[in-house]
């Protein structure tokens, strides 16, 4: 165990650990729904997994809502890629920025278990369906987290490509001339 905490990278821990043990903590206060768990291992897979998913609440949905109402503006893609390579302290920056959308996410969350508990205890028929609405919740969600991120990479492949390309033709027009 001890291991595996010291190969937790920050990121990791700041964005997806404490997030969801935070969560667990406060959805059982707030909520009334209990996710605690006596094993510690199972605890920590499970409090990682719940910050995850929290965290992917955060960059799915808050993020693009916040973007589109322009509470916040973000750089372009290949500015940031380019910046980053000259400032360090930018992914620093952006690690904590990431941070502030889970919680951000978290506190949505909590916010619409309350609502939804008050719903169920309304329509109770709808409480036989938590799994089936969990499970399909997740699996939409991963989805569109898996396009999301394949549109990352491709980003990045296509700035780096680029860079080869706009490189290539520097050195061609030095030897030309």
């Amino acid at each position: 165990m001890k291991e595996f905490l010291e190969k937790l990278a920050p990121y990791h821990f700041f964005n997806y650990l404490l997030p969801g043990a935070l969560f667990v903590i406060l959805v059982d206060k707030i909520v009334g729904y209990n996710f605690y768990q006596t094993d510690i291992i199972l605890g920590l897979l499970l409090y990682y997994f719940i910050g995850l998913s929290i965290s992917r609440i955060g960059s799915l949905i808050i993020e693009p809502l916040l973007r589109k109402t322009r509470f916040v503006v973000f750089a372009d893609y290949k500015d940031f890629l380019s910046a980053s390579k000259d400032d360090t302290k930018i992914e620093v920056l952006s690690e904590v920025n990431n941070m502030y959308r889970t919680l951000c996410a978290l506190f949505t969350l909590l916010l619409l278990l309350k609502i939804y508990k008050a719903i169920v205890s309304t329509y109770t028929v709808l409480a036989t369906w938590n799994e089936y609405i969990l499970i399909g919740l997740l699996l939409v969600m991963f989805l569109y987290s898996y396009k999301k991120q394949s549109g990352y990479i491709t980003n990045r492949v296509n700035a780096v490509s680029e860079n080869k390309t706009e490189d290539k033709k520097s050195v061609s027009k030095r030897v030309t001339k």
